[in-house]
């Protein structure tokens, strides 16, 4: 029986690994290299930020509550909605949280038509990890203050 003795160090740029030697008829050896890369998975209870660019008929409230309920309620998400420039049908979410849940509305909003229903129209831009900044406490949708009656 033979026995095999892996030794391992850590420095800062990955893990190396070697397997010295063994007794066999054909003596053997192995240096391996392991690097950490951006495939590596990441942690879901991570804290983290994201920008969402929305389109579609964000104008509406029926669309602006959905992503509150979905973001808050539903999700435990901090953040904002901004509402879209004039003539635009462009809006900025920003939502703080847990990766898995940030990542879960991310692909809540992918869904958009489906998942808003009736006829509004929601269709993800673009999206954007972000350092968390912590300065909510909520999740807000904000209002344009030229739409205010």
């Amino acid at each position: 029986i033979h026995s095999i003795a892996i030794l391992a160090s850590f420095s800062i740029t990955g893990v190396q690994a070697f397997a010295p030697s063994l007794a066999l008829s054909s003596p053997c050896r192995a240096d391996t290299t392991i690097f950490a890369t951006d495939d590596a998975p990441s942690d879901p209870q991570e804290i983290i930020g994201k920008t969402i660019k929305v389109q579609g008929d964000v104008n509406g409230g029926y669309v602006r509550s959905c992503i509150k309920n979905e973001a808050s309620q539903f999700r435990r998400l901090i953040g904002t909605m901004s509402p879209p420039d004039a003539g635009s049908e462009e809006a900025t979410i920003y939502v703080e949280g847990k990766r898995k849940m940030v990542d879960g509305f991310v692909r809540w909003c992918e869904k958009g038509t489906e998942k808003v229903g009736l006829s509004q129209k929601l269709e993800v831009v673009s999206s954007t990890e972000e350092v968390p900044t912590g300065l909510y406490d909520g999740f807000y949708v904000k209002v344009d203050e030229d739409k205010k009656e």
